[in-house]
């Protein structure tokens, strides 16, 4: 969902061992004692870690009759883990993941369909767009809901103040963004006397260039009859061109971005090299703890093309099949990502919410290091539409992020990256469909 920080692998823990014991990971409560239920959270920065056991002290404290066991996991070997434990029987009982990840253990059984589980106050609070991240076919032909969506991610610009300022372009705000064109025209005014408009980190493009792409009605998947094919038409080549564009033609992109990763650009930044900054929300927190005194920055929402969708993922808590108190672990995901508490957690994250009551809430609309802007993204989010798509994470690796590399640095044309596209592509999903 987001490029992870080198901390998270100091967070690295063998789960298998942690999470030991009997089958689904907490253990049969004998007369009298309290049920044992095992906790995996891939929490990593030091604010959301704080919120996750506070939640889970609480619960602990007001439920004598249900323990619950914080277990430290990494996003960076969380699915290798589970394999292992659920084949061995030891997952826990409560998983914390995202949802590209569901899809396939709902299919090979591992996961509970929660449907019939979701207490209503808890599934009327998350609207259904965020309820479509996680529902799949677990293997029977028939969809069900095999995660409870609660944190997730948006696309804004981060600008620096004093070159906003100076260009006297209009500033974009949620009721009134910029269209690309207005976008496009802003970075042209900016970039002078070495300074660029915009910076594109494209180290790894490929989902910030599918989630873009909704802009325009772009999916880049298309099924039909039961068969996925990539599709790269008018709507998908929309913000590849105009990316590209910038970078060539109008020359008001950094090239010295292109191939960093998405915080690498800050330094830069702080030192006015360029003016905005495409990003996910969480960057915000960066900026807020690197900047140097006194540099003025604001959180601008994401251009529009014909429509401001953003494609979107969700992390998500599940409940392993396997689970010998599933009931139970359901009362304590209803408390966890209760209105409130999503609040306390995606502020923690400098993420999103699902939970409308959360997205209420004071702490996630204060102005204060753009929390009201980032906030407001969030009715704009779509699922993504290659979460469902059986062979994505190869389309992506193999296919996808050499050939969008390649067309952002000006190696080949947009006609051959769509060729590439497609044609490499559904030779890889072909496999995924037989």
């Amino acid at each position: 969902m987001r490029i992870r920080s080198a901390l998270a692998a100091a967070a690295i823990l063998t789960l298998a061992a942690a999470c030991g014991g009997g089958g689904g990971g907490g253990s049969s409560a004998a007369p009298g004692e309290p049920v044992k239920l095992n906790f995996l959270s891939l929490a990593w920065q030091k604010e959301s870690v704080a919120a996750n056991k506070q939640l889970v002290a609480e619960w602990n404290k007001a439920n004598p009759n249900i323990q619950v066991t914080y277990v430290q996991g990494s996003w960076d070997n969380v699915n290798d883990q589970l394999v292992t434990q659920f084949a061995g029987g030891t997952a826990p009982d409560v998983i914390h993941n995202d949802s590209p990840a569901l899809s396939g253990f709902a299919s090979d059984g591992y996961l509970l369909d929660l449907s019939g589980k979701l207490p209503a106050e808890l599934k009327n609070d998350i609207p259904q767009t965020a309820w479509d991240t996680v529902t799949f076919d677990g293997g029977q032909g028939e969809q069900g809901v095999y995660g409870v969506p609660f944190l997730q991610e948006s696309q804004v610009l981060i600008a620096g103040r004093k070159l906003l300022d100076a260009s006297k372009v209009r500033v974009p705000t949620v009721d009134d963004p910029w269209t690309w064109d207005e976008f496009s025209e802003a970075a042209r005014k900016m970039t002078k006397d070495g300074t660029y408009g915009v910076a594109w980190p494209m180290k790894s493009p490929v989902n910030k260039i599918l989630n873009l792409a909704l802009n325009f009605g772009g999916t880049f998947f298309q099924t039909a009859g039961g068969k996925t094919t990539v599709k790269v038409g008018p709507e998908e080549r929309q913000v590849l061109q105009r990316i590209h564009d910038q970078l060539y033609k109008d020359k008001s992109a950094d090239p010295a971005a292109l191939g960093q990763g998405t915080a690498d650009p800050l330094p830069a930044f702080y030192k006015g090299k360029f003016a905005l900054l495409p990003a996910g929300v969480y960057l915000r927190q960066q900026v807020v703890e690197q900047a140097p005194e006194g540099f003025e920055w604001v959180t601008l929402p994401a251009p529009v093309g014909t429509s401001a969708q953003q494609g979107a993922v969700s992390q998500t808590l599940s409940i392993a099949q396997e689970s010998e108190h599933p009931d139970e672990a359901m009362k304590f995901i209803a408390f966890f990502l209760n209105g409130a508490n999503q609040a306390k957690l995606a502020k923690g994250d400098w993420l999103l919410p699902t939970s409308r009551t959360a997205a209420a809430d004071p702490a996630m609309t204060t102005e204060e290091n753009g929390w009201n802007v980032a906030t407001a993204s969030a009715k704009n989010l779509v699922v993504a539409p290659f979460l469902k798509v059986n062979g994505f994470d190869e389309w992506k690796t193999k296919v996808a992020t050499p050939v969008l590399q390649e067309y952002l640095a000006n190696k080949i044309t947009i006609d051959e990256a769509a060729t590439r596209l497609v044609e490499d592509g559904n030779k890889v999903l072909e496999r995924y469909q037989r």
